[in-house]
């Protein structure tokens, strides 16, 4: 036997055993599990978007060793709302965690996300046991459901819709969160086959709106105009979303979808108002409407009622005439019976039937903001499934004031009053525009001027563009562009000229002739113009 070879192998092998106990005695005296301290989040398991919550982070020492150099990290979960300048993660420098010791930690929030959303706020506890050299950590989260979100998102939508059709829809918003909403912002997802074509207010990129601040009971209204196509039976859905923007995202908080089928169109509903499908209407007008309805399908309609609402702040709906039909004030409708109009009890395929009546327009109305520039009027008809509505513009009202002065501070005047043969008298003259409801370009005033009549050459502001035709014996005011309200919201433009009157015998008496005023409405596309009297020697104010 080799016996030295095997005092070797047992002298190794109680060399091993030997480091092995001295390892494990130094592992056992610098161990420690991060189970003997308890570390927990306390908060709400549902709440609703806006309301202020408050987590309870709580720790303690269950062992019998001092934790060093302890660190507390808080995250709240994402997207929370926080104080100005806050963070959503948070650290907090601990004094030492002693045995036995415990703590509380609170953390107020309110939770932004959808319904149904979970949210995640989650805590650190980092510390280094005393007597030894490595750093523990100790973790924990806290899962809260969003379990009410009171926004109101819905779409005003008809459930069909005739292929190829123009429609008109609205999304209303409303808030009833007890606390602001900021940064707000709408978003719409249109089906196939939709084309956009306005929206008021208008659009950041036809699909996105900014509607900013938002506080409880407050809301408002998308509307959208467009037309949508595709096969008959098929389903096409809408999808808006409402949202606040945090750090370059787009946060959902509330989200509606409605979906509308395209049928094969059965009626075709068209107007004319006096005689036109164009028409523009003006201030004191009375218009005369026109409501055609043709059954382009192969089965006829019976016992049908039309209803047509109107809308616009330039009707004056006491002067509704409709032999044939109820006014209903409430709503300012117009119901066509069906028992007084032989095409509403029996409209066969192809077939064709009218409804008319009329009424007049506000002669005196005015607007009294910017909102209310370019001024439209709606009127929306209903006939069994089928609905139309047709707008209608305002032109501008655009009116010239002339007035002629003898005594006046601009010039001062001379000669003698009455006027006398072969005798010069000076009088002043002043005009002065006005342009109610919508932006007007080129817009000029001229006047003739009596046979005995002419310029001294005398204006006031001097700057004023204010031409004279010899030939013509024209004066020309130009004024380039008037924006709406000129006059009403803001000082009306003005501008005064001296003319001299030296009377003949038998001559006439006028001074000036009737003054026009024409422009371009860039809302219409139509020509708005006004004038003004004639000035005669007794018309001049003395």
């Amino acid at each position: 036997m080799n016996y030295p070879q095997n005092k070797l192998i047992l002298f190794a092998l109680g060399l091993v055993v030997i480091v092995g106990l001295v390892g494990f005695w130094f592992w056992q005296k610098n161990s420690y599990s991060k189970e003997i301290l308890k570390l927990e989040i306390l908060g709400p398991a549902e709440v609703t978007l806006g309301q202020e919550i408050e987590y309870t982070v709580r720790y303690k020492n269950n062992g019998n060793i001092r934790l060093e150099d302890p660190r507390l990290t808080f995250e709240f979960p994402a997207y929370s709302l926080l104080g100005e300048g806050e963070l959503l993660r948070k650290e907090i420098i601990l004094e030492s965690i002693y045995p036995g010791q415990e703590q509380t930690f609170t953390f107020k929030t309110r939770l932004l996300g959808r319904e149904g959303e979970m949210k995640k706020a989650q805590a650190w506890l980092s510390y280094q046991p005393k007597n030894l050299k490595a750093r523990y950590e100790s973790e924990t989260s806290h899962s809260a459901r969003i379990s009410s979100v009171p926004l109101t998102l819905e779409f005003d939508l008809p459930s069909k819709i005739d292929a190829g059709k123009e429609i008109d829809f609205q999304l209303n918003y409303f808030s009833n969160v007890d606390y602001p909403l900021a940064n707000l912002g709408l978003k719409i997802e249109y089906p196939s086959n939709f084309e956009f074509q306005s929206s008021k207010p208008k659009s950041l990129a036809k699909t996105d709106w900014n509607i900013g601040l938002l506080n409880k009971a407050e809301g408002g209204r998308i509307q959208i105009k467009g037309s949508l196509s595709g096969e008959v039976g098929e389903q096409k859905q809408f999808k808006a979303q409402l949202g606040t923007w945090r750090d370059g995202e787009f946060v959902v908080l509330k989200e509606t979808v409605r979906a509308v089928q395209i049928v094969t169109p059965s009626l075709y509903i068209s107007q004319q108002i006096n005689n036109s499908s164009q028409y523009a209407g003006r201030a004191g007008d009375i218009l005369h409407y026109e409501i055609f309805f043709k059954n382009i399908g192969n089965d006829a309609f019976s016992n049908q009622f039309l209803v047509v609402k109107l809308e616009g702040d330039l009707f004056d709906f006491q002067t509704i005439k409709a032999p044939l039909a109820d006014f209903q004030s409430g709503d300012n409708s117009l119901v066509f019976d069906w028992r007084k109009n032989s095409k509403l009890q029996f409209l066969d395929a192809q077939e064709e039937g009218k409804v008319e009546f009329w009424v007049d327009l506000e002669d005196d109305w005015f607007i009294i903001n910017a909102d209310q520039k370019n001024p439209i009027l709606k009127n929306k008809i209903f006939l069994g499934q089928a609905q139309k509505e047709f707008t209608t513009k305002i032109s501008s009202k655009l009116t010239i004031d002339q007035k002629g002065y003898y005594s006046d501070e601009v010039f001062g005047n001379s000669g003698p009053n009455p006027p006398q043969v072969g005798q010069q008298t000076t009088y002043t003259i002043i005009w002065q525009a006005k342009n109610y409801y919508n932006d007007v370009k080129g817009v000029r005033v001229k006047a003739t001027l009596g046979n005995n009549v002419r310029l001294t050459g005398r204006i006031f502001p001097e700057g004023s563009r204010l031409t004279f035709d010899s030939n013509s014996h024209e004066v020309v005011w130009e004024l380039d562009d008037l924006e709406a309200g000129k006059g009403i919201l803001s000082p009306a433009p003005s501008v005064a000229f001296q003319i001299a009157l030296t009377p003949q015998a038998g001559g006439n008496a006028n001074l000036v002739g009737t003054a026009k005023i024409t422009g371009a409405d860039e809302f219409t596309g139509f020509s708005a113009n006004g004038e003004a009297s004639v000035i005669g020697a007794a018309e001049i104010i003395q």
